[in-house]
């Protein structure tokens, strides 16, 4: 039986004002206004709790109770710990430190909300209504016993400290004023578990210096990079979207629309294994070998279990996706409700070819083991045996033999004989040449830049990321005419489409490609041009909010994030071209030599 759904409408804000919280578990989006839109428990792709993102139910709110103030916020470094600040009519100013505890223990989520008044007394709104099951369970049982607030919401248990003098009101929902003094603090904590909670609760004074001292811990100090501090924040944002089990998520939300009324929103609450190769490149490249263990781990794993019929995506734990289904909810504006994902049937070649760069990575900085090599030789396999198919693609369409994808095992052919021993070099480069001939035989335009597919003679941003990981030389003629054909083409006011749908304008279509626009700010440093590289990678860089997370999709006519947020794979290459251009070009590295 559905519950009555409380009289209270929370409505969705633009994307760029929604901060992630994320314990490597599970992730939560909190907005300005002090409400956690969103959030799925115990595990990344559960049933929400907090889904008013997507038009459900389900609300923790913490927020001043001035009728105007106007917000800001910022993250601690190196860590997702956030700060939602208000500055209120009467000049007060109040901040609510928020995060997950953090590493995240699988089976139980800690939410920590520190009320820290700034100047002036704070005097915040709270409120708490746990609607599990994309909002199907109120919250019932509720007890208060020495201060603490016991619950549960469908299969769920919850208990909320920090409240003790809460009421509940007509609707079922908690609700408490709080006053805090300036310069003191006012912690809630709220824990979540599908298990029987410990007797104990949550020390929010132990918990709060555990997760400061595991963030520090986790995010490594990144020096030498274009930008630096957003360098660390990616890796923050990688970190905390990887499980205990090695799995990222491609990102923590759901149905987040690409565009509006074309049906485009996807369910991205799983391990992409492309996303998770691109992380593990990014942290590879800057030396930060845990993350890139844990890529390699999860690859690995999955590659000997499943060998040529490797699946695009995964659920964190390493089981299948779940098949796509339509959710009975209104959804986020332009966008309708889905849970699971059709990538569940494609096959996509070009993730071998990402798996091998991946392993060439940890080989160059010494992190592979016997058991990875073994994955090495069943990923070449699968390439041996499956390159000539057709395949769905980086862009999960219909099936073709995409050039991009053919590339892409090249590359990693060529990145992992580089380091393997000179037997299997020559014979994984004599396959990677063979590819390239092919591909060229069948997709080589005559304008001599390389086409999407056979029949398909138009360019594809997505060609340039084979290109700059060494399928062809950087100065092959076929690289420079893709590089201006792309240019030409795909780009407009320093944004870069993935290819053109249509007679249409590029951003009529479609938002701007984040991915593309940092592949190609690093494909024009690679040839030299590091005024046009930088003025690229400053561009794209500035397509977030102040939370500086990055969505998949950019609408640059109305300057809106569009998409799943944050999208992992986009920080990841943030990451990777930040460092990338930040190197020596070609001559210099001679020259220096």
């Amino acid at each position: 039986m559905v519950d009555q759904v409380p009289k209270r409408v929370l409505h969705p804000h633009v994307l760029r004002d929604y901060a992630l919280l994320a314990d490597g578990e599970r992730g939560a989006l909190v907005g300005p206004t002090g409400n956690i839109s969103w959030m799925c428990v115990p595990r990344w792709h559960s049933e929400a709790v907090f889904s008013t993102l997507i038009g459900g139910t389900g609300m923790y709110v913490v927020k001043p109770t001035a009728s105007r103030f106007v917000w800001g916020g910022w993250y601690e470094d190196r860590s997702l710990i956030w700060h939602n600040r208000w500055v209120t009519e009467d000049s007060s100013i109040i901040e609510c430190r928020e995060a997950l505890a953090f590493p995240g223990d699988p089976d139980r989520a800690v939410l920590l909300r520190r009320v820290l008044p700034l100047h002036g007394a704070g005097r915040v709104d709270v409120e708490l209504d746990v609607r599990a099951g994309f909002g199907r369970f109120s919250m019932t049982r509720l007890k208060k016993k020495d201060g603490i607030w016991t619950m549960r919401s469908g299969d769920l248990r919850l208990r909320l400290s920090g409240a003790d003098n809460a009421d509940i009101d007509s609707d079922g929902v908690l609700h408490a004023v709080i006053d805090v003094r300036e310069n003191d603090h006012h912690d809630l904590v709220l824990e979540l578990s599908d298990k029987t909670l410990p007797r104990e609760p949550v020390s929010a004074v132990a918990a709060w210096e555990a997760t400061e001292h595991s963030w520090k811990k986790e995010v490594p100090l990144i020096n030498g990079t274009l930008a630096d501090r957003d360098s660390q924040h990616s890796y923050a944002v990688m970190r905390g979207l990887t499980s205990s089990n090695g799995g990222m998520v491609a990102a923590p939300t759901m149905s987040l629309p690409e565009r509006a009324r074309r049906d485009r929103n996807y369910d991205y609450r799983y391990s992409w294994i492309r996303d998770q190769c691109y992380a593990g490149l990014a942290a590879g490249t800057a030396e930060a070998t845990p993350l890139l263990d844990e890529a390699i781990r999860f690859v690995s794993e999955r590659v000997l279990t499943d060998g040529p019929d490797l699946r695009p995506a995964y659920t964190t734990d390493g089981s299948a996706v779940p098949s796509e289904r339509r959710l009975d909810l209104p959804g986020y504006p332009g966008g309708r409700p889905k849970t699971g994902n059709w990538v569940n049937n494609q096959f996509q070649l070009d993730t071998f070819g990402d798996a091998l760069l991946l392993f060439a990575a940890g080989a160059r900085l010494d992190r592979l083991d016997t058991v990875h090599w073994h994955a090495v030789e069943a990923t070449v396999s699968a390439i041996e045996k499956r390159w000539q198919e057709k395949d769905a693609g980086i862009w999960e369409i219909q099936n073709d033999r995409w050039a991009h994808s053919r590339l892409n095992c090249a590359a990693g052919l060529r990145a992992v004989g580089a380091v393997a021993p000179a037997p299997q070099a020559a014979v994984w480069n004599s396959m990677a040449d063979r590819i390239v001939a092919e591909t060229s035989a069948d997709c080589l335009h005559p304008t001599g830049r390389w086409q999407r597919a056979p029949g398909d003679p138009r360019v594809d941003a997505a060609l340039l990321i084979p290109l700059v990981r060494g399928a062809v030389a950087a100065d092959d003629p076929r690289t420079r005419a893709t590089l201006d054909a792309v240019r030409a083409e795909l780009c407009a006011d320093g944004y870069v489409y993935r290819f053109r749908q249509d007679p249409r304008p590029l951003s009529d279509a479609e938002g701007a490609f984040l991915l593309c626009g940092y592949v190609m700010a690093w494909a024009t440093h690679q040839q030299g041009n590091d005024v046009e590289a930088l003025r690229l990678f400053e561009r794209n860089r500035a397509a977030c909010g102040p939370p500086g997370l990055f969505t998949e999709e950019y609408d640059v006519d109305q300057r809106q994030m569009r998409g799943n947020l944050p999208q992992a794979f986009v920080h990841a290459v943030m990451l990777e071209s930040a460092h990338r251009l930040a190197e020596l070009d070609p001559m210099d590295k001679e020259t220096a030599s």
